[in-house]
């Protein structure tokens, strides 16, 4: 799986845990809509997207990123 792919997997997940939709953590994160609505189709995201991600969910760049999915052997091209 791809970085970019892991990044979006977990965002979903956390959509779901914490029962909120995509526009609202645009919203609360100061993240394009455009920017997650586009995520899978990209090759690449950056740090900056992520930290809006967990801004909008308002948890840490650790518990965003305490996932399996992220995990070395889950990751590569």
């Amino acid at each position: 799986m791809r970085l970019v792919d892991a990044v979006y997997a977990r965002t979903e997940e956390l959509l779901k845990e914490k029962c909120i939709t995509m526009y609202k953590l645009c919203i609360e994160g100061g993240i394009p809509y455009s920017t997650l609505a586009t995520m899978r189709n990209s090759k690449t995201v950056t740090l900056a997207t992520v930290y809006g991600i967990c801004q909008g969910f308002k948890i840490s760049l650790n518990e965003f990123l305490d996932s399996s999915l992220f995990d070395e052997e889950n990751l590569g091209d």
